[in-house]
């Protein structure tokens, strides 16, 4: 179609026509017969009002052949703004540059208007989506509705479903997909689920198409090309796959079985000394198998060590020890600097010269007069020339290995402070009381000194880091290390989880009692409280039973938004006492409950949720589906806005006013904690719950369990808050940020078992850190709420879900090797059994 020509009253400077609108889309040519060549300016009227400009500078042939200029280069296409699209009438038209009106083409009857024109936009939808493909024999997908004039990201959206051509289904895609919310953001109720019936599953091939409404929009990956199953190979799949499920559990039970029958020789903490002499061996083998891999030049050309040594009055017999396990290294790069801090004993001086002559390796600095612990120590760090700096007793040993295995452990990494595990001799030459810590945990650190010996620095971060604190001497090195922490980020520390330190029990010594420094206990709780106070938290620190373990309790300057969620199904008597015990024992106003009746039946159950719906703080989801933990929590959550959600059984009964701000404090502590547990036990006192160890031997074991709440348990972790893998949904506050992130709870492959330890495993992955917050402690009734794994009905669920486990997560590091637990216990209990050294 050629361009009509302008009438006899365009001849004028300037010609053109609005031809026609293209959805928002404005088009026409214009030209300035002035300067043909110069593109003329457009102004765009929507209302009266201008709203923009367009260059007339697009290809239109057809207007240069009609109007004899030199340019094609005359065309525009302006795009209305999106919030014009509202269904609503509205006139458009366009001005030349001396402001009269292009006249407009675009007219329902073809005629010619030197006016603006009316229109109704509808809102313009574009649709993001995708067909997964078949799981677990539904067709699995997600779409979401971009609207353009609000700038959202719907879900809900309703799909059309096509086979072979004709129309088969219409279904809503409102179920939770938090992977979709977390990768591309939006409504995280946008995933669709279509499950073929088994009249449709003809054999054959079909061809299946999806289309989101309106529009008609293909779903990407749209169509599935696909044969169905049919009712009788359904059933025979069926079989085949029971059977294998069936052998695979057999299999199993029967290794098992087999492995109980045959004797092998187990160590728990008892047997310690027996277990150290055995793995002492092991572990030069190990060292010397790691030499060889490095080569002689990690040997050759390694680093100096500095082995600070402070001493007053030692007794011989345990300084002769000490110095001569410094001169029994493997690694022979070190300097050993003996700091006499006063102590004037002629014997104790005549040996530290005979040492300085034998070996010029070890040097002795003598002080007039005694400046204590801290004040020592700083004179042995100013000498120091090394590049490392090691912290040593003067009545103390290192393992003959001890320096050769940091230093290997920190070959190709960049550490500023390592630090391994330690145990206790005792006079008579026994080994005891191992201590094997977890990698780096500041939550931990917070409530003791768990690094302790063996500790190594670089010289030049001691230096930035500043002397020892005399004025917190018997907590010196807690202090040094909280400074540390305030420098040093924590992929910093590196734990070398070996028994490289043998710290002495002597009786005036802080291994054999406490209580002869008592001092220590006040100078930590100074170190703690001082340290929170330069990072900006406002908490309260005191030491438990006075001794040198602390907890700290988090101040909060807001209380943020929780939703505490808890799913059901008829038990109303439970439920009821459980909401009860929440509403009677909650001193935190910013909370609402979302209960979930999960199909409830009977008319008690009924009855209750009426009742709870008439409360302004409880919100009751009604879900009418098979029980799936995962999907139910999904969707209480995704119907939340709360910033924190608490996820609990409806047998956790909380007794504590300050229960919720307890572990919301703990959350406010740091902006990278995605999750908080607590201390749950049995009604009879005993623990059920203070933390969740992962690993490939049995997935996940609560350790500590069945000791009685008062007790410490393994260095304390049953009583002080810590970092820990993963912690049980019973009772979880997670943070709705890390919870979106990582796509909430797995509905699909983990409906009732692993749930929660999965969830905790994404968001670690994801740099979320997990706490185990022991000042929380609530009664549970684990499993009342749903019945135990163990019974035959639940017993191919489970297996199948724990294989899933092993699959999801058989290769990953964390899974392997679970962070808050040390590589020498057993996983297969909750006990602290030791794995035999080979």
């Amino acid at each position: 179609m050629k361009a009509p020509l302008p009438t006899s009253r365009q001849i004028t400077q300037f010609i053109g026509y609005f031809d026609h609108l293209d959805g928002l889309e404005v088009k026409g040519w214009a030209c300035n017969l002035a300067a043909p060549r110069v593109p003329a300016t457009l102004h765009v009227i929507a209302d009266g009002q201008e709203i923009g400009s367009v260059v007339c500078d697009l290809p239109r042939p057809d207007v240069q052949e009609n109007i004899g200029v030199m340019t094609p280069n005359l065309g525009f296409c302006f795009k209305l703004p999106d919030f014009l699209a509202d269904s609503k009438e509205h006139r458009i038209g366009l001005r030349f540059p001396n402001r009269s009106v292009v006249p407009c083409l675009a007219t329902d009857d073809g005629t010619i208007k030197d006016e603006d024109i009316a229109v109704t936009l509808e809102p313009q939808f574009n649709y993001e989506s995708c067909v997964d493909g078949f799981t677990r024999g539904a067709l699995r997908g997600w779409v979401q509705r971009i609207n353009t004039a609000e700038g959202t990201r719907e879900g809900q959206c309703e799909v059309a479903v096509f086979m072979d051509g004709a129309p088969f289904a219409r279904i809503r895609a409102d179920r939770f997909r938090g992977d979709v919310a977390s990768a591309v953001g939006g409504d995280a109720n946008c995933g669709f689920e279509l499950v073929i019936p088994k009249h449709r599953r003809q054999t054959g091939t079909r061809t299946i198409r999806f289309l989101a409404v309106p529009g008609d929009v293909e779903l990407m990956g749209s169509p599935i090309t696909t044969s169905l199953v049919d009712n009788k190979l359904e059933e025979h799949l069926l079989g085949v796959s029971e059977t294998i499920a069936r052998l695979h559990r057999e299999i199993s039970s029967l290794r098992e079985t087999i492995s109980n029958l045959l004797p092998e020789q187990r160590f728990n903490l008892g047997d310690y000394d027996q277990w150290a002499r055995r793995y002492f061996n092991v572990l030069r083998a190990r060292v010397a198998e790691r030499r060889q891999q490095l080569g002689p030049d990690f040997l050759a050309r390694g680093p100096l060590v500095s082995v600070i040594c402070p001493t007053y009055k030692p007794d011989m017999t345990d300084f002769i020890a000490a110095v001569e396990s410094v001169m029994a290294q493997t690694w022979s790069n070190w300097e050993l600097i003996i700091v006499d801090d006063g102590g004037k004993s002629l014997e104790v001086a005549a040996r530290m010269a005979e040492y300085c002559r034998n070996d010029p390796r070890i040097k002795l600095i003598r002080l007039k007069k005694n400046l204590g612990i801290s004040g020592a120590t700083n004179e042995g760090v100013k000498a120091a020339k090394g590049e490392w700096v090691a912290f040593f007793d003067h009545d103390d040993a290192m393992v003959d290995v001890a320096l050769e295995a940091m230093l290997q452990a920190a070959a190709g990494l960049d550490p500023q402070v390592i630090y391994s595990d330690e145990d206790k001799i005792d006079q008579a030459g026994y080994f005891l009381e191992p201590n094997f810590k977890p990698d780096f945990d500041y939550r931990y650190l917070l409530g003791c000194n768990y690094i302790c010996h063996l500790t190594m620095v670089r010289k030049e971060v001691l230096e930035q880091v500043g002397d020892l604190n005399a004025s917190y001497d018997g907590a010196q090195d807690h202090d040094l290390m909280l400074r540390l922490t305030e420098i040093v980020p924590r992929e910093g520390f590196l734990h070398v989880p070996e028994v490289l330190y043998h710290w002495r029990k002597t009786p005036n010594s802080t291994a054999m009692t406490i209580s002869n420094k008592q001092y220590a206990v006040n100078a930590g709780i100074r170190a703690i409280a001082d340290h929170l106070r330069r990072v900006g938290h406002d908490a309260r620190v005191e030491a438990i039973n006075n001794l040198t373990i602390y907890n700290v309790w988090w101040g909060i300057n807001r209380e943020p938004t929780v939703s505490i969620i808890i799913p059901f199904r008829n038990q109303a008597e439970l439920t009821k006492e459980c909401v009860s015990r929440i509403l009677e024992h909650t001193d935190y106003k910013a909370y609402d409950i979302i209960l979930i009746d999960n199909w409830s039946t009977d008319e008690d159950a009924l009855a209750f949720c009426k009742e709870m719906s008439r409360n302004k703080r409880i919100q009751v989801l009604s879900i009418q589906e098979e029980f799936n933990f995962s999907r139910l929590n999904n969707l209480a959550a995704a119907s939340s806005s709360s910033e924190f959600f608490f996820f609990m059984n409806n047998d956790l009964f909380v007794d504590d006013p300050k229960w919720l701000k307890t572990i919301v404090g703990e959350a406010m502590a740091g902006e990278d904690i995605g999750a908080v547990g607590g201390k749950f036990v049995y009604p009879n006192g005993a623990i059920q719950h203070v933390g969740v160890v992962v690993g490939p031997d049995g997935v996940a074991s609560h350790v500590h369990r069945g000791l009685q709440a008062h007790e410490y348990g393994y260095i304390s972790r049953a009583i002080l808050s810590h970092e820990v893998t993963a912690v049980t949904a019973a009772g979880m506050l997670v943070r709705a940020e890390a919870f979106r992130e990582v796509g909430g709870f797995d509905e699909v492959n983990l409906k009732v078992a692993y749930n929660d330890v999965d969830l905790c495993l994404k968001m670690r992955e994801a740099g979320w850190r997990i706490i185990q917050c022991n000042n929380f402690m609530a009664v549970h009734h684990e499993s009342v709420s749903r019945g135990s794994d163990d019974r035959p009905e639940h017993e191919a669920r489970f297996f199948a879900e724990t294989q899933h486990m092993h699959q999801q997560w058989g290769d990953h590091a964390i899974y392997q090797h679970d962070p808050a637990y040390s590589p020498h216990f057993m996983l297969d209990q909750s006990y602290y059994d030791l794995v035999t050294p080979e």
